[in-house]
């Protein structure tokens, strides 16, 4: 495919010129607007004028804009007047075509009894529906995509309109954020093809071929129905002719409609995802991992060597506003006394893990806590990926960065910048508060040195319990000492869950930790614990961490209890309002930081 890009690269100056020529194939004759000021020399009629620009070839005909100049010549005659003409819109107009991307969260029921499922619901308005339904004949789930239907014809026609658009337009001119003024280029331009390749389209066909030019050339092509839908959470390709597969927030994983058959068509996708995050893919360097412009995370591979069924990709994708504390006690993911627990922990500088399997919502309960944080502190955040969002001005975010060429004796490449680069410089910018996106090496060894100097951290790791984690902290390449590890307060496990037969993400424990032994056993204690029968959080009040509290503060245990007892009924009162916005939430809780009183009892909270 790299070969293929080239030969479209190099062909695309002389096309350019012959699309010049052909508009101005008969220029018509002016009058002189002022008058002669000095004898004129007529211009010779029987020899062709100077022309020291690029001459037109001998064989015009030749390449991919024959079929222009043939359809021209051929339907001269032959063109109506009622069909749409590309001549006339030089003037400034308004563009015909319109698309919409709903806001409002479409109202889809449960799944209760899935043989009775059937869902439908718009993601691009007009032209895409989503169908969710139940097929009798394989017993299965199936999430299809419905987009306009096109005749045989007309898809060849699409083809070779898009073929002619890619050869006509300025390619940077559709990645401009405004998107009339993108539409409004892409619909002059398919005019002028139309026009020239002597194509006929009603209206209703001309919004069809524009909707499938916009999604090809700004969108995401066949996936841009995918990444429109809220309730997709994942999309994943396998490789050439295998379905794609997507994880729906409420029916789980289905199979889609959409299937890659041509493997050119594959790769060429793979690339554009390497385009859109701003990196490059090759044979060279088959594995991308980036993230979109709209946050989703890409992870893909570009040859056949690495993945024998060819190019794969998975998307992770994230919503624009991450989920606030109230969003996570409406899908009950934790309730309102661990959030309050946690809301004090990180007030008084505790350090959090958050561990759980692949999936399970480690970075959206990361975010979430991080509303917690008081509003003047400095909050310095790394990442592999750009994954987090803070509603917080005094916060730094910082990226990992791949290198080039060949790597040196320790294993990095020109250029490249780490986590643990990025960890033991962010230690010299003095955050209060430092997140790290997910704790996997070397830099876990920097953050607790970072820990046990009194920088409080959070962050996540893959892992199901305290045991798995003081075992990888110990143990190579980390190799931390038992007394290190004690320095982290409080683990989260978050795991995916089944209640009344739906699939949940639920936090299962929070465990605290009281001390590691030099054999790597750690002693803990576990305040809040799931019952999985009841889907309930019980609550215990011997919690070590609130201990640490109250002799590093002075406060008493009934003082602490009842600003406990006070955060944990603002939050109940914001869920009972409907408080779930992001700026809305971060706001009233940097109001409470600042005036507690005022906000307790704005929600008549006494």
């Amino acid at each position: 495919m790299a070969n293929t890009t080239t030969t479209g690269n190099q062909q695309q100056p002389a096309n350019q010129n012959t699309i010049k020529q052909t508009t101005q194939k008969q220029p018509m004759p002016q009058a002189p607007t002022q008058p002669a000021q000095a004898p004129v020399q007529p211009v010779p009629t029987t020899e062709a004028p100077q022309n020291t620009a690029m001459p037109l070839p001998k064989e015009p005909k030749k390449g991919f804009f024959s079929k222009l100049f043939n359809k021209k010549e051929q339907s001269k005659e032959d063109k109506k007047p009622e069909k749409i003409k590309a001549k006339k819109v030089k003037e400034a107009y308004k563009p015909e075509f319109k698309i919409e991307f709903p806001i409002d969260i479409p109202n889809i029921p449960e799944l209760k009894d899935q043989t009775q499922l059937d869902v439908r619901y718009k993601v691009i308005d007009p032209y895409v529906d989503i169908h969710v339904y139940w097929d009798a004949k394989i017993s299965e789930i199936l999430y299809e995509v419905e987009e306009p239907k096109l005749t045989e014809k007309q898809q060849k026609d699409l083809e070779t309109l898009e073929e002619g658009l890619t050869e006509l337009i300025n390619i940077s001119f559709i990645n401009i954020e405004n998107k009339d003024i993108v539409i409004e280029y892409l619909e002059k331009n398919l005019r002028i093809l139309l026009d020239e390749f002597g194509i006929e389209a009603n209206k209703e066909t001309f919004m069809k071929y524009m909707y499938y030019i916009y999604r090809d050339f700004v969108g995401m092509d066949i996936a841009e129905p995918l990444l429109r839908d809220y309730f997709i959470e994942d999309i994943e390709c396998n490789g050439f002719n295998s379905p794609i597969y997507i994880v729906h927030r409420k029916y789980r994983n289905l199979r889609t409609n959409i299937i890659f058959t041509e493997m050119s068509s594959l790769t060429q996708f793979v690339e554009k995802l390497a385009q859109k995050c701003g990196k490059y893919v090759s044979y060279a360097n088959p594995l991308l991992d980036g993230v979109l412009p709209d946050g989703s995370r890409v992870n893909a591979t570009y040859t056949e060597d690495v993945t024998s069924r060819g190019p794969t990709f998975t998307l992770r994708k994230f919503t624009k506003e991450p989920w606030t504390p109230i969003k996570l006690m409406d899908f009950k993911t934790v309730s309102p006394e661990i959030l309050a627990y946690i809301w004090i922990a990180i007030e008084n500088r505790s350090n959090i893990l958050i561990i759980g399997g692949t999936g399970s919502g480690k970075t959206s309960l990361l975010n979430a806590i991080a509303f917690f944080i008081p509003p003047a502190a400095r909050v310095v955040s790394i990442e592999d990926t750009r994954e987090l969002n803070l509603k917080h001005e005094n916060w730094l975010p910082a990226v990992s960065r791949a290198g080039a060429g060949m790597a040196t004796i320790t294993g990095e490449r020109q250029g490249e910048v780490t986590l643990f680069d990025l960890l033991k410089e962010s230690l010299r910018q003095r955050p209060d508060y430092i997140i790290i996106g997910e704790i996997r090496g070397k830099e876990a060894f920097v953050l607790f040195q970072g820990m046990n100097t009194g920088h409080p951290s959070f962050g996540t790791m893959h892992a199901e319990s305290v045991d798995t984690v003081v075992k990888r902290l110990i143990m190579p390449p980390i190799s931390l000492s038992p007394s290190m590890v004690e320095a982290l307060d409080i683990v989260c496990i978050i795991t995916p869950a089944k209640f009344n037969g739906k699939d949940v993400r639920r936090i299962r424990q929070i465990d605290e930790i009281v001390k590691v032994t030099d054999k790597g056993e750690a002693q803990i204690n576990t305040p809040f614990v799931r019952d999985p029968r009841t889907d309930q959080f019980m609550f215990k009040t011997q919690s070590v961490v609130f201990q640490k509290i109250m002799q590093r503060t002075g406060m008493t245990w009934p003082q602490l209890l009842k600003e406990f007892q006070n955060r944990a009924r603002l939050l109940m009162a914001m869920y009972r309002d409907k408080i779930f916005a992001f700026s809305e939430v971060q706001e009233i809780i940097n109001q409470y930081y600042k005036t507690p009183l005022v906000v307790l009892k704005k929600f008549g909270i006494k």
